[in-house]
């Protein structure tokens, strides 16, 4: 079950990569719930909302996962998001700022597509990275 979860995850690593949100959607079940994000937890239809939000705040953005542990039904990784700032993101308009959003995720899968995830995300220090936020002080 890890190896179809993993093969699952990277299909959707590359689907994002390459641009194709509704590819990378695949991976996730029609009833799956996302926590971490708020409203919690997203529903699919939110979550695809939230997907279609980044995707026109950070067009073209990298997804890379950093690590994978994978057993039974759990996979659990750490990744980050690399790209440029182009579109309204939480408020915050289009900066053209580059950027590297590191998170941790843990997803839950069911025949091969996630029914349950956890995330969290640096949303502070991608908030300080666009200019929303003043750096912390030394």
């Amino acid at each position: 079950m890890s190896e179809v979860n993993r093969a699952a995850l990277a299909a959707a690593v590359e689907a994002w990569n390459a641009g194709d949100g509704e590819r990378y959607l695949e991976l996730y079940d029609p009833a799956a719930v996302h926590h971490g994000l708020s409203p919690e937890p997203l529903d699919m239809g939110a979550n695809r909302g939230f997907y279609e939000a980044t995707w026109a705040a950070f067009p073209g953005s990298q997804l890379t996962v950093d690590d994978v542990v994978a057993e039974g039904d759990k996979l659990a990784a750490r990744f980050h998001l690399s790209g440029e700032h182009h579109g309204d993101f939480m408020g915050v308009p289009a900066t053209g700022r580059p950027f590297v959003l590191n998170g941790h995720t843990i997803m839950r899968f069911r025949d091969g597509r996630v029914v349950e995830r956890w995330t969290t995300g640096d949303l502070l220090g991608l908030m300080v990275q666009l200019g929303a936020l003043p750096p912390p002080a030394a």
